[in-house]
C-alpha cells in the first residue's frame, strides 16, 4: 500500500512545528498550496491569532490571473512582506508545512527575503 503525497506531508508537519512557534515579535509565516492556489499567513501561536494573510487568490481580485506557480508564488511572498513590514513586523519563523523546500515554497519564501522579511 502506497503512502500519497499529503500523508507524507501531514506526517513530516508535526516534526517540524514541535521545532518551530511564533510570537508576536517574530510570527511563523505558514505556507499552504492547494491544487490552483498558494497561501501565506503571518501567525502568532502565543496569542492564536493570524497577523497578515496573502494569497494567489486574494491577488487574482486585483486583475491579474495567477495561478500556483512559481512566479506567482514570488508575488504572493511579497505581498505577504509588505502586509507585515505595514504592521512592523521585520522578523518572522519559516514554516514550510511539511512541504520540501523547493520549487513553488521557495520562491515563496524569496519574494518574501525580497520584500524586506528576514528569516
Amino acid at each position: 500500500m502506497s503512502i500519497s503525497k499529503n500523508e507524507q506531508r501531514l506526517r513530516r508537519k508535526p516534526r517540524i512545528r514541535k521545532k518551530i512557534s511564533g510570537t508576536e515579535a517574530r510570527p511563523r509565516l505558514v505556507v499552504y498550496r492547494s491544487n490552483v492556489h498558494l497561501y501565506a499567513q503571518l501567525i502568532d501561536d502565543v496569542n492564536g491569532v493570524t497577523l497578515a494573510s496573502a494569497s494567489t487568490q486574494v491577488l487574482n481580485k486585483g486583475g491579474e490571473a495567477l495561478k500556483a506557480n512559481k512566479d506567482s508564488a514570488a508575488k504572493v511572498g511579497k505581498a505577504i512582506a509588505e502586509a507585515a513590514l505595514a504592521q512592523k513586523i521585520e522578523t518572522c519563523v519559516f514554516d514550510r508545512n511539511g512541504y520540501i523546500y523547493h520549487g513553488k515554497v521557495k520562491a515563496l519564501a524569496d519574494g518574501a527575503r525580497e520584500g524586506g522579511l528576514k528569516f
